[in-house]
């Protein structure tokens, strides 16, 4: 993946316990790269209010690909797109970049679905965060 695939970025520190025992940032941080680029978009362009909202999104499927060794202190971010946008659910597609540089060092897909909070049943998704997401929907 490049970076010009993706239209929304946000920068991530790197912190000294990413780094694994090889020296480079462990696989399993990757997947919090996601979630937090994700739900910060969530959050300032669709209005999501994680602690009140009657419906919000929960993950049910990610995956992830590696392509080059990051570690701690390098400056890195994450590019985000929705590739496919549901009634309840929604993929995305998340790229983590070394700053300045146009390939992805990782890249991975996250889907979404989003349920009613109390009834934890899927629910259709906030006219407000739809909005938000297709504006990020590349074909």
């Amino acid at each position: 993946m490049e970076r010009e695939d993706f239209t929304v970025f946000y920068p991530v520190t790197t912190r000294w316990m990413d780094n694994d025992v090889y020296g480079h940032i462990n696989n399993v941080t990757y997947y919090s790269y996601f979630d937090t680029a994700i739900n910060r978009y969530l959050i300032d362009e669709g209005g999501l209010d994680i602690h009140n909202a009657p419906v919000v999104g929960y993950i049910v499927s990610s995956n992830c690909q590696f392509r080059k060794p990051v570690a701690y202190p390098e400056a890195i971010e994450s590019g985000l797109r929705v590739v496919k946008i549901g009634g309840s659910s929604v993929t995305y597609e998340v790229g983590v970049f070394r700053e300045g540089d146009p390939e992805a060092a990782a890249f991975g897909q996250v889907v979404h679905v989003f349920v009613d909070r109390r009834k934890h049943a899927s629910a259709p998704i906030p006219g407000e965060i739809r909005a938000a997401l297709e504006r990020i929907l590349v074909d």
